[in-house]
């Protein structure tokens, strides 16, 4: 327990230390139209996330080296596009070949399993990019990130976690959000932050899905993944780019246009995750069904307030093409 301190007191101290040399250095996020914040705040908060993951290492020993190598990767990429712009392509084949690095760790990697391998590859980077794109708000990252830890800890006792690295992974989740989780965020986690626990999350599931041989697991992430898909086809719909910021997330339209707090939405994203992780570890239903029943009734729910609320994002937009035109 000594070391669990001891680790929480070098990540609160290097957080400090960060956002002294980020805002001497000038890594802020700085709003706009699309914003879901009025104030410049340090960018690149999350780096925590990766750093955590080094200490355990060198607390506990390096038990999944390629996949420290993987998150080492893709969480150096995410902080250089924190800096200064990375061209897609080149975050994309990092993220690639770090997901291939995770199934090469797991051993599952395997030539007579290639369809699924590239399945898996495929859903991990779109999980990643799909964290990094619902990263918009005061403590949704970790806040909702810290669900998905506390539910993978639960699962420890029946399927044998590396229970060290989830209690650290939490630690640094909670270092994080004294920071974040607040109306008025110190530091936001930037690509660096939404990536790396990314990352860390779909490893952990990867390990769950292949010893239990339960694809529904990854119902931990169904709020995400809902809000995310949805959000998407309703932008191929209206013709969007999708590389382009946009406000359309259901979160956002909840912070933005109904002027919910963010610590609130984030909370109401948070417990409903608990709710429909905690139903999955517990109820003694059929997991696939259950899934299938969790995943129908989100769409359903994000439909029905989409269209009650989406019209007054619409009219945000035509005030900010207005102002334009003036």
């Amino acid at each position: 327990m000594n070391i669990y301190i001891l680790i929480a007191a070098i990540l609160f101290a290097i957080e400090l230390l960060y956002l002294f040399i980020a805002r001497r250095l000038n890594i802020v996020d700085k709003p706009n139209l699309r914003s879901s914040h009025k104030k410049i705040t340090v960018l690149g908060g999350g780096i925590i996330f990766i750093i955590g993951i080094w200490l355990w290492a060198l607390f506990f020993g390096v038990h999944d080296p390629w996949f420290l190598l993987g998150l080492s990767l893709v969480a150096l990429v995410s902080f250089a596009d924190d800096v200064h712009s990375v061209p897609n392509w080149i975050r994309l084949v990092i993220q690639f070949a770090a997901i291939f690095l995770i199934i090469y760790d797991i051993g599952l990697l395997k030539l007579d399993l290639w369809y699924w391998v590239l399945i898996v590859v495929i859903v991990s980077v779109g999980i990643v990019n799909a964290y990094n794109f619902m990263d918009g708000i005061n403590g949704i990252t970790g806040g909702y990130s810290l669900i998905v830890i506390l539910s993978l800890i639960v699962m420890y006792d029946k399927f044998g976690f590396d229970l060290s690295m989830l209690i650290v992974v939490g630690i640094s989740l909670l270092v994080f959000c004294f920071f974040n989780f607040r109306n008025k965020a110190l530091c936001f986690a930037g690509d660096v932050g939404a990536v790396s626990i990314a990352f860390i999350v779909i490893f952990c599931l990867c390990c769950l899905i292949n010893k239990t041989k339960d694809p529904t697991y990854i119902v931990f992430l169904g709020v995400y993944g809902v809000d995310t898909v949805l959000t998407i086809i309703h932008r191929i719909k209206l013709h969007e780019k999708l590389g382009q910021a946009h406000r359309k997330h259901a979160y956002q339209i909840m912070a933005n246009e109904l002027h919910i707090p963010h610590v609130v939405v984030s909370l109401i994203y948070m417990g409903l995750q608990a709710l429909i992780s905690a139903g999955l570890i517990w109820l003694p239903v059929n997991h696939y069904v259950y899934a299938a029943v969790v995943l129908f009734l989100l769409a359903v729910g994000y439909l029905i307030f989409m269209k009650k609320y989406y019209h007054l994002h619409e009219e945000y937009l035509k005030s900010v093409a207005e102002k334009a035109e003036h």
